[in-house]
């Protein structure tokens, strides 16, 4: 067969073109060239700082959300480490941004800043860290890729690579649920899995220093904390490997740099030990029932409920006000299908903490296997308030069906679908189960050809995840003026696999001059889920 070509060779090079003018031009307007607030020098910049500020402050709570939450069961802890990085922002080149620092519930040690001065830190890095010093320069390290538009430059790579647009194109990682995100979760986390280069890490070394200096820490802090950092990293420890290390790569390099520049700076300052040891020291005395809860969560990964009931119970015994251990024996009571059991421990993680995603994600789809739907549709919209996810809509998906409203049901489920799961697959089938009735040309394809007798075919593509028959298609003769030089509605009655075709004769047959002169167009006019 001959496939028909709607557009010729000529035509298709011409719009190829006109795109890459048009990329050309968009590209043009959009860059200025800046100075950089940190370094001085002079560089192409996209994102206006309204934009950066706007990005950060839009996908900082789904970023915190999706690592863990913020720590909230010692607010003097935050406290200590707002101070701390707002003394320090103050002091920075950009200090007009709106900082923010807040301490993350995860035991990970890590740090990122997202673009527009947004900071977190992890409490399983508060917990390694030795002094007042150490904290302010791991803070104001983060401030400077803020400061430096280090985030943003990494953003900016990514809009010219995908053509304009704001997509960054990075896999989310970091988190055991980040498969499930979508919308501004998923750009928020991408955001915080930034890699920075090593020009970067090695200027937010050396400009941190100086803002050690300025609010009068001791500045040779960072020389023995990248030295600290490199033993760590040559040991292998996966926790700083996934964590810290992943986006900022110790190295002799650094460490030599940062002598150099501590060299040229004021000796002595304030280093803290002692203040440090005692604020962060009740924290570091329930690491314990951390690594309990930690070592409860992989447990029931590898689905050993009974061992991790037992070391969430441990670690309940040791600190009973932390939220997170009661959803880990929710998600165990869950799991083993004991849906009573589960809504009890996951009503008192949400007693304990009202603002994190997961409990009421939870305590939502254990309502819906209750039958309690109306409570179900309540948590699972406060989970998407504070990070949308793809289990949530599609249980809200579900909820919209049983209750006969299907338009709200498929706006659900296309959300979910949007996310790279088994979950968001399974969406993308009820999708197509709801709209490829109503809507049958966003999952078929529809190709013409002419057979060695000039006969025209169809062929029919079935690009859904389900089967479909009894597929109507109108095909028309188009001639070069638009007119429609012949009309005929072809049926294929017989089953149509997903990801298969099947093809079916029309009532036309052209000779060759009718084939150059004459162009097909098609529409699907019906089509019906197949058994």
């Amino acid at each position: 067969m001959n496939y028909f070509k709607k557009n010729t060779l000529c035509n298709l090079s011409t719009r190829y073109l006109l795109s890459l003018t048009s990329l050309f031009i968009l590209v043009s307007l959009l860059i200025s060239c800046a100075v950089n607030p940190v370094t001085g020098r002079k560089e192409f910049a996209i994102l206006s700082q309204s934009a950066e500020i706007e990005m950060g402050t839009k996908n900082y709570l789904p970023a915190q959300q999706s690592q863990g939450g913020q720590y909230v069961l010692s607010p003097e802890i935050s406290e200590y480490v707002s101070r701390i990085g707002t003394n320090l922002a103050r002091v920075s080149d950009r200090p007009e941004l709106p900082y923010q620092f807040v301490v993350l519930n995860n035991s990970v040690p890590n740090a990122w800043a997202m673009p527009g001065g947004k900071i977190s830190i992890n409490r399983g890095l508060l917990t390694e860290l030795e002094s007042e010093g150490e904290l302010a320069a791991v803070l104001a390290h983060e401030i400077v890729h803020a400061a430096a538009r280090h985030g943003a430059k990494a953003v900016e790579r990514g809009m010219l690579l995908q053509a304009g647009t704001l997509g960054i194109g990075m896999a989310v990682s970091g988190n055991q649920y980040s498969d499930l995100l979508v919308g501004a979760a998923a750009v928020g986390a991408n955001l915080i899995n930034l890699k920075y280069t090593r020009s970067q890490e090695l200027e937010a070394d050396y400009y941190s220093m100086h803002y050690l200096a300025r609010a009068g820490y001791d500045p040779y802090v960072a020389v023995t904390l990248q030295d600290t950092f490199i033993k760590l990293n040559n040991q292998g420890d996966p926790n700083w490997i996934t964590g810290l290390f992943a986006s900022h790569p110790p190295s002799i390099e650094r460490l030599e740099a940062n002598r150099k520049t501590a060299s040229l700076l004021p000796q002595g300052g304030f280093t803290g030990k002692n203040e440090y040891i005692a604020m962060i020291g009740p924290l570091t005395r329930k690491k314990k029932a951390y690594e309990e809860y930690d070592n409860g969560v992989k447990a029931l990964v590898n689905n050993n409920p009974q061992e991790a009931f037992d070391l969430a119970e441990s670690a309940i015994e040791m600190e009973p006000f932390e939220a997170h251990f009661f959803g880990l024996l929710g998600d165990i009571y869950f799991k083993e299908g004991q849906f009573r059991k589960a809504l009890g421990e996951y009503d008192k993680a949400t007693r304990l903490n009202n603002n994190y995603y997961r409990f009421f994600l939870q305590r939502g789809l254990t309502e819906q296997k209750l039958g309690l739907f109306s409570q179900a549709r309540e948590n699972l919209a406060r989970s998407n308030d504070l990070m949308p996810t793809a289990a949530a809509h599609y249980g809200m998906g579900e909820l919209a069906l049983q209750g006969g409203d299907q338009k709200t049901a498929i706006n659900h489920f296309k959300t979910a679908a949007s996310s790279e799961s088994s979950l968001g697959r399974q969406a993308y089938q009820q999708l197509a189960v709801l709209e490829l009735p109503i809507n049958p040309e966003k999952y078929l394809e529809v190709n013409a050809a002419v057979d060695t007798d000039g006969t025209l075919f169809i062929r029919v593509k079935n690009r859904s995840p389900v089967h479909v028959g009894q597929v109507a298609v109108a095909v028309s003769l188009i001639a070069g003026g638009g007119q429609v030089a012949g009309r005929d509605d072809v049926f294929i009655s017989g089953r149509i696999e997903s990801g298969g075709y099947s093809d079916a004769r029309t009532g036309f047959r052209l000779n060759e001059a009718q084939r150059q002169q004459l162009s097909v167009s098609t529409r699907i006019t019906s089509a019906r889920l197949a058994e």
